[in-house]
C-alpha cells in the first residue's frame, strides 16, 4: 500500500530543494561612484540600480565582508573605510585606513584588511574584529593594487611609479620579495588554486603572469585590438573564474574586456564595454561579469558563459569598482 504521507513529504521536499536554487535569485552589487560620492545598488534579477547610498568624499575600493553584513567603501579624500550595513544600508561605522586609501583587500578568513595607502607609499593592516590599524609597511611610491594568497600567507601590492609587485609576508609584515614588471602596475589577483599571479601594467600595456612560488616572471600577455592605437590599450581590473579556465582583463580606455584563456593564456575576444572601463566583478553563481564604466558612468553585464556582454545598467557619476552581497 501507498503512503501518501510519505510520498506527500517527499514533493514537498524536493519542491522546496528546487526552489531554493532558482536560477532567477538576484544578488545584489555594490558600485563605487568615484564622483558621486555614492554606491549604486544593482538588482542582478532586476537587471537595475534599486538603491543609492550616500558616502563621503572619493570612494574607490569596495568589498563586502566574508559574512554578507557590511559593504565597505575607500573614500580618498576623506582618509577613512567607511562602512554600511548591506541589511537596512545604514551607516555602521568606520576603519582606520590611513592616508589617501584607494583599493585594499581583505584576507580570505575575513580577519584582516591591507589598504594601499597611496600618497604615503605605505599599506596599512586592519584588524576588523578590533577595527583597528595594527601595523603598516614601507612599500613603492604609489602602491595600488592590493592581492592576498588563497592560503592568506602572502600579501601582494603593486606599486604605480615604482613599477614593483611587492610580497609581503603577512605573519612578519615584512616585504619579502620584489619584482619588476610593466610601467604603472594597477591590480593583482591570483587564481583560485594559488598557481598563479595575475598583475596588469596600466601604461605597460601587458598583463604579467607571474609563478607566486618562485616570485618570478612566467609570461607576459599583450593586447592588440584592430583600429586602436597601443596606447589607448590599458590593462586594470582583473577578474578570474574559480576554476581558473578563463581570465577578464578590463582595459580602461579601449572600452574592451579581454577574455584569456587561463591556461594557455592567449586571447580569446574582445568584448566591446562601456566608455573607460576600470574594475569588476562575478555575481556569486559566476553567471555574469559586472564591470564599472567610468566615463559612461553605467556598469556592462557580461555573460560568462557565452562571454559576450548582454546589459548596460545606468549608476552614479564615474563608477570605479563592484563588489557583490546577499540579496
Amino acid at each position: 500500500m501507498l503512503d501518501l504521507h510519505r510520498i506527500a513529504a517527499t514533493i514537498l521536499s524536493l519542491f522546496v530543494f528546487l526552489f531554493s536554487f532558482d536560477p532567477a535569485f538576484a544578488f545584489l552589487a555594490y558600485v563605487s561612484n568615484e564622483k558621486g560620492n555614492s554606491i549604486s545598488v544593482v538588482d542582478t534579477d532586476k537587471m537595475e540600480t534599486v538603491a543609492t547610498i550616500k558616502t563621503g568624499q572619493r570612494p574607490r575600493g569596495i568589498e563586502v565582508t566574508r559574512d554578507g553584513k557590511f559593504v565597505f567603501v575607500a573614500l580618498g579624500d576623506d582618509d577613512k573605510i567607511e562602512m554600511f550595513g548591506t541589511k537596512n544600508r545604514d551607516d555602521a561605522g568606520e576603519l582606520p585606513s590611513g592616508p589617501d586609501p584607494e583599493q585594499f583587500a581583505l584576507d580570505p578568513a575575513g580577519k584582516f584588511l591591507y589598504v594601499a595607502n597611496e600618497n604615503d607609499a605605505m599599506v596599512t593592516i586592519i584588524d576588523m574584529e578590533k577595527r583597528t590599524a595594527v601595523g603598516q609597511v614601507s612599500v613603492g611610491t604609489e602602491p595600488e593594487g592590493m592581492a592576498v594568497s588563497p592560503d592568506s600567507k602572502m600579501l601582494v601590492c603593486t606599486s604605480e611609479t615604482t613599477s614593483m609587485v611587492h610580497f609581503i609576508d603577512t605573519a612578519s609584515h615584512e616585504v619579502v620579495g620584489n619584482l619588476l614588471v610593466g610601467s604603472r602596475p594597477r591590480f593583482s589577483a591570483y587564481k583560485a588554486d594559488g598557481s598563479e599571479l595575475w598583475v596588469t601594467s596600466e601604461i605597460g600595456g601587458g598583463l604579467a603572469i607571474i609563478d607566486p612560488a618562485t616570485r618570478q616572471l612566467k609570461q607576459t600577455v599583450t593586447f592588440e585590438i584592430p583600429g586602436l592605437r597601443s596606447e589607448a590599450i590599458q590593462p586594470v581590473g582583473i577578474n578570474i573564474t574559480k576554476d581558473g579556465k578563463l581570465g577578464f582583463i578590463d582595459l580602461g580606455p579601449a572600452n574592451r574586456v579581454a577574455v584569456v584563456d587561463g591556461v594557455t593564456h592567449a586571447v580569446l575576444k574582445y568584448l566591446l564595454v562601456g566608455q573607460r572601463v576600470w574594475h569588476g566583478a562575478f555575481t556569486p553563481d559566476e553567471k555574469y561579469l559586472l564591470v564599472a564604466n567610468g566615463v559612461s558612468n553605467d556598469v556592462s553585464v557580461i555573460d560568462v558563459a557565452a562571454q559576450k556582454v548582454i546589459k548596460s545598467i545606468q549608476v552614479g557619476e564615474l563608477p570605479w569598482g563592484v563588489a557583490f552581497g546577499p540579496n
